[in-house]
């Protein structure tokens, strides 16, 4: 039985995503009861004022944080692919970033920068940022992220090329661990013309500059 059975549909969701905003009451319960035992082992009391209903919120938000899993990226870029004759390159950068990395479960932020060049079709821009959000809304590693970003859109668009490079703090590093707060970890990944330098390098000058 996997989430997506489990939710009420928005009217303004579209095909291949879902805006999950309520849940099955039995799913919601077991997640909540299990949570609530974590209270207790680490010393606190679930039954105190303030924590009655964290374990039912934090079950809410985790399976909104994980919706990723129920979700086809594919989809969403069928959903508002065009046909046009454009082939130069085409970047939505600055992509807000949320995601939770798999080993700690804590939370990894930060800006996805993704670019293709178009070889007969084009897909509507806020589907690039929906891609992102799906893929990033899975316990996940920021290499395996780029990667998923990347092959998506290569594998449904089939551009001449596509680039996507992703910039992130982690909290299992900055909380825990080796504690540095200001370390940045870059990814990136390329196919196709991103892999000739002289466009890796106009893709990277151009996600590095201000415009205005």
């Amino acid at each position: 039985m996997t989430k997506k059975n489990l939710v009420d549909q928005d009217d303004d969701d579209i095909e291949g995503y879902l805006k999950i905003d309520r849940y099955n009451t039995e799913l919601i319960n077991n997640l909540s009861a299990n949570y609530g035992e974590v209270l207790k082992h680490i010393g606190e009391d679930p039954t105190r004022e303030g924590l009655l209903k964290t374990p039912e919120r934090v079950a809410t938000a985790m399976l909104y944080l994980t919706q990723g899993y129920d979700l086809d990226a594919k989809s969403v870029l069928n959903s508002a692919m065009f046909s046009e004759e454009y082939s130069q390159m085409v970047i939505v950068k600055d992509i807000e970033v949320y995601s939770m990395c798999e080993h700690h479960m804590l939370p990894f932020f930060g800006k996805a920068h993704v670019a293709y060049i178009p070889n007969g079709h084009v897909v509507g821009l806020s589907k690039i940022p929906r891609v992102v959000d799906i893929f990033a809304r899975r316990l996940q590693v920021q290499e395996r992220l780029t990667n998923q970003i990347r092959d998506c859109i290569q594998e449904t668009l089939s551009p001449w090329g596509v680039g996507v490079v992703i910039e992130c703090r982690h909290l299992c590093m900055s909380m825990r661990g080796v504690q540095k707060q200001n370390s940045v970890t870059t990814t990136s990944a390329f196919t196709g013309e991103f892999l000739k330098e002289k466009t890796r390098t106009e893709f990277l000058n151009l996600i590095s500059a201000k415009l205005g």
